[in-house]
């Protein structure tokens, strides 16, 4: 039964970190986006969001999508600049057509920082950038 099963790749889809300016409160940001460069609309996404080290672990955060239009991307939450001393991972799930499909994406303690920017697919911004 089990070798029945197939896991697909996840390819297409991304989590970038993005530092940008805040309008509303003058401030700089760094926000975690979705990126969805993929020809094709993701449905039912899910994102389970949490930092963590060998002494502290953030509490959960969830977030749903009903549709990730292709060649699209969405804010997924702002992220505090503390957070980033942790490893901080985001749990993707979502459909394919008829075909679930998930990936954890990691950014590990220290990575994400204004040295480490690149650019970012679809955005036209520089961010830090887990495919």
């Amino acid at each position: 039964m089990k070798k029945d099963i197939q896991i697909h790749e996840v390819e297409g889809v991304y989590i970038a970190v993005v530092n940008e300016y805040n309008d509303v409160y003058k401030t700089q940001d760094w926000n975690a986006y979705i990126i969805n460069d993929k020809t094709i609309d993701l449905e039912m996404v899910l994102i389970v969001t949490s930092g963590y080290s060998e002494e502290k672990t953030t509490s959960v955060f969830r977030k749903k999508l009903d549709v990730l239009p292709r060649k699209s991307y969405a804010k997924i939450e702002l992220m505090q600049e503390e957070l980033f001393a942790l490893n901080n991972t985001f749990k993707v799930s979502f459909f394919e057509g008829n075909q679930m499909l998930d990936k954890t994406y990691l950014f590990r303690k220290n990575t994400i920082n204004l040295k480490a920017l690149q650019p970012v697919p679809l955005m036209d911004v520089k961010g830090v950038l887990v495919k």
